[in-house]
């Protein structure tokens, strides 16, 4: 079973569509072809599908909502652009017409982590160019190098990186002045005393504990164990202290 990170697909099948047209006098339009933009999107979904020789796949696709959001107002915020011509459409014919998943107020890679580590099983691939993917163990396929087997431990390992560098892509910041090297380099030799590495270099920044702990929430993708299958509602990440 492929599980594709579809925002990434569906986004890349617009964009490549969506042309602007000059009428002169101040009046610029863009406009788009949906038949042009189902046309791509079908064709880079087969190459996943045909690439990875497996036709049983579900797509994931990220809620309108987000609860990061909620914990951090300025999360994603920077990202104010309009979607492209014809993603919306795509979006709802894929729902129409595919085996698909959405849970309000996740992202897509939170849907795909829960899915992945719910009923963990070898024959699974996560399909995603997101780094973000990293975190969840098991098989993953960036749709450039080979499969890549992720443990346990590097997952959770990348997550506290993450926590650290941050990333400006998504919005939060991180600890000031560190990147995934040199986070990489805290937690180089430290199994038990990790997260007490994470807090130090952010105490050691003039910051607290708390501000490790934000950090780390919206770096989290989130797994079987991070969600409220009752309530639906994602289980904010905590230290194993």
């Amino acid at each position: 079973m492929l599980l594709i990170d579809c925002d990434f697909l569906a986004y890349k099948a617009a964009q490549a569509c969506e042309e602007g047209i000059d009428f002169g006098n101040d009046v610029i339009i863009s406009q788009s072809n949906f038949s042009e933009v189902l046309k791509i999107f079908e064709r880079e979904l087969k190459k996943v599908t045909k690439a990875m020789m497996e036709d049983d796949f579900i797509l994931y696709f990220s809620s309108t909502s987000n609860f990061r959001k909620e914990i951090f107002e300025g999360y994603k915020g920077h990202r104010n652009r309009r979607k492209p011509l014809g993603y919306r459409r795509l979006v709802n014919y894929c729902i129409n017409n595919y085996n698909h998943c959405i849970r309000e107020g996740l992202e897509a890679d939170d849907t795909i982590g829960i899915d992945a580590t719910r009923e963990p099983s070898s024959d699974n691939i996560i399909v995603s160019p997101d780094k973000d993917m990293r975190q969840i163990p098991g098989a993953l396929w960036n749709m450039v190098d080979d499969v890549e087997e992720i443990t346990k431990e590097d997952g959770d390992r990348w997550h506290l990186i993450q926590s650290m560098a941050g990333d400006p892509t998504d919005g939060y910041p991180g600890c000031p002045g560190i990147g995934v090297k040199r986070a990489a380099d805290i937690l180089k030799n430290k199994h038990s005393a990790r997260w007490s590495a994470v807090c130090k270099a952010y105490t050691d920044k003039g910051l607290s504990d708390d501000d490790a702990l934000l950090n780390a929430r919206l770096a989290k993708i989130l797994q079987h164990e991070n969600y409220d299958y009752d309530r639906q509602q994602p289980i904010l990440w905590s230290p194993v202290l």
